[in-house]
């Protein structure tokens, strides 16, 4: 018997997903790679849906395009290569930034940009896009599980294709009017060839809608009034995802100084604990990071050097590790990281500014507690810039005199040469 796909009334998103990977696979329509289960699935017929992208008009005004790497959208990105607009594509879990362009070598033939398409292209020939790369998306192309008519969408489960959207807005990449396309297979109930229908309830604010629905025999306008996200909704994110996806901190940072609430998921349950001795305990060390009232700085030629007042703690100890912040935009002064610093819980026993290199080094009591930090301050923007952050190479004697005995600077900025 033909396998059946409409999902039961009252079926959750993960039975809709469930529902429409087995029906791929039982019906011979799953293609590489397989299974397609718990994956955005690549399905017979994928680069015929593609294709249909080239007849669009969003797709031929588009300048600049950002299309998922999931396998099945190969075809929307050859086209977008093919047709010499600026692709952009998710860094992979976001674990490295927010977008890799892919930039295909001068003169590339036909078969140079097919491979440019394919996710070992991606690897070879793309170039990071940070926080402030200036990215202006004028398509957005998302892969999907599944989808409705109305544009309402199911992607596999983690959340990334949302996650993604979200950012751009924050960033300002993103307009109201930027239009979504997904690929998706003609799925079959019945007689009737539909795209699955999937009940509104299923839906959070944080979920994703698109606007066109590319099948291998048919091109849907959804038409859809549903709001897209608005930004990222902090208190459905929590410090696990901030963990997981380093440039969430440079955009939480923005939106913090901008006086914006980024209280996370985790944090509204901290706040219901706030006496508790681990509370407590957290408070106190944020307090010990305020800037002193009694605070003093040391300018040394063009460096900037402060310390803490247990700074003996830095002689002969042997534990003392130095991380090297680099790629310091010019128009940050010390106060600004010394407040990302703080706020990224990596305040140094040590901080040795040298703004003229566009540098700084930061001393830890250890070596896990300065990859802790290394860890922390992973993806940073700062000023346009986004820091590169890794511990120092030549790991020195940090007792060095001339600085001992300097207390802890504050968030003030000293006149530092530039």
């Amino acid at each position: 018997p033909r396998p059946q796909l409409c999902p039961p009334p009252g079926a959750s998103k993960e039975d809709v997903r469930e529902k429409v990977w087995d029906y791929l696979e039982a019906s011979g329509l799953a293609d590489f790679p397989r299974p397609v289960h718990r994956r955005i699935p690549n399905f017979k017929g994928s680069r015929q849906a593609c294709c249909s992208i080239k007849e669009l008009d969003v797709f031929n005004r588009a300048r600049e395009v950002k299309v998922d790497p999931d396998k099945p959208l190969e075809g929307v990105r050859l086209a977008a290569l093919q047709a010499r607009k600026t692709l952009l594509v998710p860094t992979p879990r976001l674990r490295t930034g927010l977008f890799n362009k892919i930039v295909p070598p001068s003169g590339a033939t036909k078969e140079i940009l097919r491979i440019c398409a394919t996710s070992q292209g991606i690897k070879e020939y793309s170039v990071p896009v940070g926080l402030d790369g200036k990215a202006r998306v004028d398509l957005v192309v998302v892969g999907s599980v599944a989808v409705s008519e109305k544009g309402w969408r199911i992607g596999k489960g983690e959340g990334y294709a949302d996650m993604e959207y979200a950012m751009m807005v924050s960033m300002g990449a993103v307009q109201e009017d930027t239009p979504v396309v997904t690929i998706v297979h003609d799925c079959q109930a019945s007689e009737n060839i539909q795209v699955v229908d999937i009940a509104e309830e299923l839906l959070d604010d944080h979920d994703l809608t698109v606007d066109y629905i590319l099948t291998p025999t048919r091109t849907i306008k959804t038409n859809c009034k549903r709001l897209k996200p608005q930004g990222i909704i902090w208190h459905k994110v929590s410090y696990e995802m901030l963990g997981k996806i380093p440039i969430l901190k440079s955009l939480r940072y923005r939106e913090k100084q901008a006086g914006k609430d980024v209280t996370l998921q985790d944090e509204h349950s901290d706040l219901a604990n706030a006496n508790t001795p681990a509370a407590l305990n957290e408070k106190a060390m944020a307090e010990n990071t305020r800037p002193q009232a009694a605070t003093g700085s040391a300018q040394i030629g063009q460096h900037y050097v402060e310390s803490d007042s247990l700074s003996p703690r830095l002689e002969g100890s042997g534990m003392i590790t130095t991380v090297y912040v680099g790629n310091i935009s010019p128009s940050i002064r010390v106060s600004e990281l010394k407040c990302a610093l703080r706020e990224f819980h990596a305040t140094p026993l040590r901080l040795n500014w040298q703004g003229a290199q566009h540098r700084a080094f930061l001393d830890y009591k250890d070596k896990a507690t300065a990859e802790s930090a290394v860890s922390s301050l992973k993806g940073l923007s700062l000023g346009g810039n986004t820091l590169r952050v890794e511990l120092a190479k030549n790991q020195r004697n940090k007792g060095q005199a001339w600085i001992k005995n300097l207390p802890l600077g504050s968030c003030v900025q000293p006149h530092v040469a530039r």
